[in-house]
């Protein structure tokens, strides 16, 4: 088969490795062989409007070390969970907007690095304690677990939630996190579990106003008051949480890698009708 279609590979007189001036320009080939990143994926990037090359005379891709540059922020703000849609509103906004956003995603990046090390600590002294070391106190035990609750809550929902309600809110939620004993935080986890198994049974009905989904909403209603505070959940917050859930591709990613496409929309529609 010709390789017209892909355009890759095809001669250029400024193509000599390490011999690139700035007006030099990148086939697609080449481009997905430097970045990892594959022909089909740079195509889709073009389509959504993420990373148009432009073109030469014979309609053949032509990516400038500006394209490169934005390649390369992309990749990283996918690789920080952010999805296409608001790459592109940063990367097509200000200087402002590309560098804050940057600065945000390392500040993210750290607190992750942080919480994979109490992590790997824990881990290792649990398996210390297994091999017959020193025993692990009781508040020991859940204290890197809870504490990387803490931080995946403020992660996943800090944002949103500063912005909507406001930094008291979010910071009770970590207090509320923190002040847990381990069987409460236990609980907390176990009922994350639960409230998978029973989405897939409400979506298996089809229908979000029924019984099954109906259970499914006080599931998620208490999963949600655990994590804010009794005192900060209320139905209308709830609800524009989960509509705003099915904007979000983390979010999306979180329920509909597990049980399918459609499932944060099913959740969604299921709590807006059950919860009042």
């Amino acid at each position: 088969m010709p390789r017209e279609v892909s355009d890759m590979g095809r001669p250029e007189t400024n193509r000599q490795a390490g011999r690139r001036g700035e007006d030099a320009t990148y086939p697609i080939g080449e481009v997905a062989r430097l970045s990892g990143v594959t022909e089909r994926t740079l195509r889709h990037y073009e389509s959504k409007g993420l990373l148009v090359p432009a073109r030469r005379e014979n309609g053949y891709r032509a990516y400038a070390p500006a394209d490169l540059a934005r390649l390369q922020k992309i990749l990283l703000f996918r690789a920080c969970g952010m999805g296409l849609d608001a790459i592109r509103r940063t990367l097509d906004g200000s200087e402002a907007d590309v560098r804050a956003a940057l600065a945000a995603q390392i500040d993210a990046l750290l607190a992750r690095r942080g919480q994979i090390d109490s992590l790997i600590a824990n881990a290792r002294a649990a398996l210390a304690e297994e091999e017959g070391g020193v025993q692990m106190g009781d508040k020991a035990r859940f204290e890197a677990l809870r504490r990387a609750a803490i931080e995946e809550n403020e992660r996943t929902y800090g944002a949103e939630v500063r912005e909507r309600y406001g930094d008291e809110a979010m910071d009770a939620s970590n207090v509320a996190l923190e002040a847990m004993d381990e069987d409460e935080w236990q609980d907390l986890e176990a009922l994350g579990k639960a409230i998978l198994k029973q989405l897939a049974c409400a979506m298996a009905t089809g229908d979000p106003k029924g019984t099954e989904s109906a259970k499914l909403a006080r599931m998620h209603a208490a999963w949600i008051r655990g994590y804010w505070g009794e005192g900060r959940y209320t139905p209308e917050a709830h609800r524009m949480l989960v509509r705003s859930h099915v904007e979000d591709a983390r979010f999306r990613a979180y329920y509909d890698d597990r049980l399918g496409e459609g499932a944060t929309a099913f959740l969604a529609e299921a709590v807006c009708a059950n919860v009042a």
